[in-house]
């Protein structure tokens, strides 16, 4: 009777302490990603890419707000957000406070879901079903936000196209609405990238292939996105349970090849996920996923 019992008690205890675990002590263990990116013309200096996706900052989380603002001190060349920035009514001014020294470098972003609604309680199998009913939160402020982050000159690439030059390398970017919410336009900013541009860059939140398709058609060399949490609960040898979108688990999170080198895309294109630095307030949980930003560093080609 006692090794019988004993079993389901092991098995309540470890239960138990990997839910303390994924979401007291992972869930804050905030972590920055590196990759290297071969994307600019052959003898370019490298040029490197922070991008921060899926904050979902509430005003009340100190430790991460301060964790981004110190990636100041990377340093890098440009700073990208790909949206889901908020999670309450009152998260803009902590989230501008986290971004504010980011916002002294040229940077671009889009907004997503999650800055348009505020999260609301929700069934965790629904993310198991390919299609399911949306229930919307209440309108978050997102005007404050995207507008705090164009005073900085940072440019909004909701829908829009644009142009950056950073010490000396021309980027030419586009990006669209979240694909989540029906809301992306590629009809916007459509069209051949810019072909005298150094390198071509893609955003849209949601990873969904016929975006990312429509793209590489077009001629990106690189396409950042994030949405996916990385699975935010990942088995071990197995990997994220779900995506939450149209993309499969191999490309749930960080840098892979999208597409191979085509008379479109003569380069190939290269695709980066981001697995997000938070939650939603109402599944305040990770494993096997630790929050993260990342820092692409674009490096050469090699000639031919």
């Amino acid at each position: 009777m006692r090794a019988t019992t004993a079993v389901p008690a092991a098995l309540l205890a470890t239960g138990a302490a990997t839910v303390a675990y994924a979401g007291l002590v992972e869930r804050t263990h905030w972590t920055l990603r590196r990759f290297d990116v071969p994307v600019l013309p052959p003898g370019s200096r490298p040029l490197r890419v922070l991008q921060l996706s899926d904050l979902h900052m509430t005003a009340g989380q100190h430790s991460k707000q301060a964790w981004v603002a110190g990636l100041a001190a990377l340093h890098p060349d440009v700073v990208i957000t790909t949206g889901d920035n908020l999670a309450g009514m009152d998260a803009v001014p902590a989230a501008l406070r986290a971004l504010e020294p980011l916002m002294e470098l040229p940077g671009a972003f889009v907004l997503a879901s999650n800055d348009y609604f505020a999260p609301r309680p929700k069934n965790p199998l629904k993310y198991f079903k390919t299609e399911h009913k949306r229930v919307h939160g209440d309108e978050l402020p997102w005007r404050e936000l995207r507008d705090g982050m164009t005073a900085r000159g940072w440019l909004d690439l909701t829908n829009h196209t644009g142009t950056l030059t950073v010490r000396g390398v021309r980027i030419a970017l586009a990006g669209v609405d979240d694909p989540h919410l029906k809301l992306d336009r590629y009809d916007d900013v459509a069209g051949p990238a810019d072909p005298t541009a150094d390198v071509r860059i893609g955003l849209v939140h949601s990873p969904e292939p016929r975006v990312l398709d429509r793209f590489t058609a077009d001629g990106y060399d690189l396409l950042l996105c994030g949405h996916t949490h990385g699975g935010q609960l990942r088995v071990p040898f197995y990997g994220a349970l779900v995506t939450n979108c149209g993309i499969d688990r191999e490309h749930v999170r960080w840098l892979h090849r999208w597409a191979e080198p085509s008379a479109a895309a003569p380069n190939g294109t290269w695709l980066h996920v981001s697995a997000g630095l938070g939650t939603s307030p109402y599944a305040p949980v990770r494993f096997a996923c630790p929050p993260e930003a990342t820092l692409l560093t674009l490096v050469a080609r090699t000639a031919g």
